[in-house]
């Protein structure tokens, strides 16, 4: 088939190389002027780095270099994604500064795509060609969420700028500045310590704390060891729950819950969360209901020495000036000057280039995407989505999506019966809504039962690894290595199908 993607970060890449490896003729449209997704250097913020450890976030069949740290910059992931680019010679099918402006059903089926490719400063050429299959890889973090405000035209009148992470691209325009940062999730904490550096002032304006994972408990053992695990997804329960995660939820999951309450406690005391004031509301349990965040080095000990300042459980109300000073009012009552207000508040899928019927065919009343196996949209043909299974392995993950994909375009696998996808799309966005009380990113959150997605998918498909290997993942980090040989197998039962 002729098939084009959208988007080259992970789950665009893994998906040409898997296609192209099923013999499929592919094309990557790219609007960024290089690979890489959230990691391209056009989105990259000052102290962005990885949660995971450098050897679960990486696609099956290629290591990252081993002089790159624990811990990778977003630097080195664009690097590391550059690099899968030319082992496996895709360039010449990406197409960057190349963006999709129009993807319309065509008649006889597959797509037309209309896409503009920027040539120099001012020249752009367009282009429109027609595709078998479409495949959306443009990922669940498309675009930067930013809450509106009143008062935003005092604040920039005051001299006041608002804007995103991906938009904070040095240190130079923060400097001697009074920097607000809203939120308290990865990035912003990320944002916080950079920023502090250089800033008259920090203050963090955190509607909800997060419990957050330290890299090290106590100092000593990697994080990767308990939740990178299957052991740790499991301490969770799932949809369904099976085999050794029964024993751990028997009884009301008081096994889960006392492992998982060791954690919490061991967590509150290394970084210090009551003395700080930041002990999160509720519990630890807590961290797996929309995304597990790992602690950003430097930042508890920064409020600690009163270079970050957190303002907890409350929001900007509006932005006032004063002699010519912009500050921020919030909702607790007090005021914080405002020179630089970055907005480290989430992201949003957005899908411009198809029809407003379209969206809606893809998405529910919530507004939740609507795809069998995080995969499969429901009632739009020729159309698959890789990358929407958001998770702690995402790169893995989002090449698993490839796999399914390519074993569904060549007839390699049944489906249930258009009613029987609806009715489990339906529970599982449901479950997923209530579980995470709405923080799922409109039902593309699979986080933490990243294993649990992997299998569910290969168990479709008719592959997986050995049960040996699944063992050892019990206590062991997940190596994405051991899902290397899926693609060559899915080639050889697809040939030997033919």
């Amino acid at each position: 088939m002729k098939i084009a993607v959208i988007g080259a970060g992970f789950a665009g890449i893994a998906s040409a190389k898997v296609l192209t490896e099923l013999g499929h003729d592919v094309t990557v449209f790219e609007k960024a002027p290089d690979v890489g997704g959230v990691w391209s250097r056009t989105r990259r913020y000052p102290g962005l780095t990885t949660q995971n450890s450098k050897d679960s976030y990486t696609l099956s069949d290629l290591r990252m270099p081993k002089a790159f740290p624990e811990w990778l910059s977003g630097e080195q992931v664009q690097t590391y994604l550059e690099m899968y680019v030319e082992k496996f010679e895709l360039a010449p099918m990406i197409r960057l500064s190349t963006e999709v402006s129009s993807a319309q059903p065509a008649g006889g089926g597959g797509w037309d795509i209309t896409s503009t490719t920027v040539t120099s400063a001012d020249g752009e050429d367009e282009t429109a060609e027609h595709f078998d299959h479409l495949v959306v890889a443009s990922g669940v973090f498309s675009e930067p969420f930013s809450p509106t405000y009143d008062g935003v035209d005092e604040l920039e009148a005051a001299g006041g700028t608002i804007l995103p992470p991906s938009r904070l691209h040095d240190l130079e325009s923060v400097k001697g500045k009074d920097v607000v940062i809203v939120g308290y999730g990865k990035s912003a904490c990320d944002v916080a310590v950079e920023v502090a550096k250089e800033a008259a002032s920090t203050t963090v304006v955190a509607r909800q704390l997060l419990w957050k994972m330290p890299r090290r408990i106590k100092g000593v053992l990697n994080y990767k060891m308990l939740l990178l695990t299957r052991l740790g997804e499991g301490l969770f329960p799932y949809q369904e729950i099976h085999g050794a995660e029964k024993v751990l939820h028997a009884g009301g999951s008081k096994m889960a819950g006392s492992m998982v309450g060791s954690v919490e406690s061991v967590t509150t005391g290394q970084l210090k969360l009551k003395k700080l004031g930041l002990l999160p509301k509720g519990q630890f349990t807590d961290i797996a209901r929309s995304t597990v965040s790992l602690a950003t080095e430097g930042f508890f000990e920064g409020v600690e020495a009163g270079d970050i300042v957190v303002e907890r459980d409350t929001e900007i109300a509006t932005f006032t000036s004063k002699d010519d000073k912009a500050y921020a009012e919030l909702a607790n009552g007090r005021a914080v000057p405002a020179d630089v207000v970055v907005t480290a508040t989430g992201f949003q899928q957005e899908l411009p280039f198809f029809s407003e019927e379209i969206q809606d065919q893809l998405t529910d009343d919530n507004g939740d995407y609507r795809l069998y196996r995080q995969i499969l949209p429901l009632g739009v043909p020729d159309l698959t989505f890789a990358g929407y299974n958001s998770s702690l392995f995402a790169p893995l993950s989002a090449e698993m999506s490839a796999v399914w994909i390519g074993s569904h375009l060549a007839g390699g696998h049944d489906l249930p019966s258009a009613e029987e996808m609806e009715s489990h799309v339906a529970e599982r966005v449901a479950w997923m809504r209530e579980r995470t009380d709405g923080h799922h990113a409109r039902g593309t959150n699979v986080i933490p039962f990243s294993m649990h997605n992997i299998d569910e998918v290969l168990d479709d498909v008719g592959l997986d690894i050995g049960s040996a290997t699944k063992a050892k993942q019990w206590l062991l980090p997940i190596d994405p290595k051991a899902y290397a040989s899926i693609t060559p197998r899915l080639a050889r039962k697809l040939a030997a199908k033919g």
